[in-house]
């Protein structure tokens, strides 16, 4: 088993509220969610308008399969109209061999 979580930091430019943020948001979760079928929550910066950091956590059979859900999860993120990335943290949960 393979267990790994990327939290992305982002940029929300053109919010104004927390509305607005949530709104540029949500559709980046939910795809996450949806698309990957992964686990996905927002993490910090919650009542700051313009900054936001999601979590995305994988498990997988292979550290290549955990490694390309990563890929195409920040792919996506990317991707995401009104926001920027502006920076992304893997940390690998390891376990012992029984």
């Amino acid at each position: 088993m393979h267990a790994a979580a990327t939290s992305f930091e982002l940029h929300i430019p053109a919010s104004r509220s927390l509305k607005a943020k949530r709104a540029a948001i949500r559709p980046i979760v939910d795809g996450l969610r949806h698309r990957f079928r992964i686990s996905v929550a927002e993490v910090d910066h919650q009542n700051l308008w313009q900054r936001a950091t999601i979590a995305v956590a994988v498990v997988a059979e292979s550290e290549t399969r955990v490694c390309e859900l990563l890929d195409a999860a920040e792919r996506f993120v990317v991707s995401a109209p009104d926001v920027e990335l502006l920076s992304s943290q893997t940390a690998w949960l390891e376990f012992e061999e029984a």
